[in-house]
């Protein structure tokens, strides 16, 4: 399974972040569940939210409603959108695969500027 990240890698605060991560290997509606998961500089790993396999969504409550996460099962992808970016939100963001086996994409920095 291989999952890679898209998305610009700077934003303007109060901006919407999109980040798209692709899969490879496995279909993002038969296994897993399907996480977006970033760190900050000089913080641990935070969790954002999951899609699993059925649909289903799941999010950090910490983000306050701020994030959203979709699917495209077309193309085998699926999305975050966290609205309203401050510099606080700058971090490599990670999507991941979580069932049997883990997987990790390798990761794309997001800095957001003022």
């Amino acid at each position: 399974v291989q999952l890679q990240e898209s998305g610009p890698g700077l934003v303007q605060s109060s901006q919407t972040l999109s980040l798209t991560c692709t899969v490879s290997g496995a279909s993002i509606t038969t296994d897993y569940y399907w996480s977006w998961i970033r760190q900050s500089p000089g913080k641990g790993l935070e969790w954002l939210g999951a899609i699993g396999y059925t649909g289903s969504v799941y999010y950090n409550p910490s983000l306050k409603r701020r994030a959203s996460i979709s699917r495209d099962t077309s193309k085998n992808q699926f999305t975050l959108q966290l609205t309203a970016v401050t510099p606080e939100d700058t971090a490599v963001y990670y999507c991941n695969a979580q069932g049997h086996r883990d997987y990790w994409g390798q990761g794309t920095q997001v800095t957001v500027y003022w």
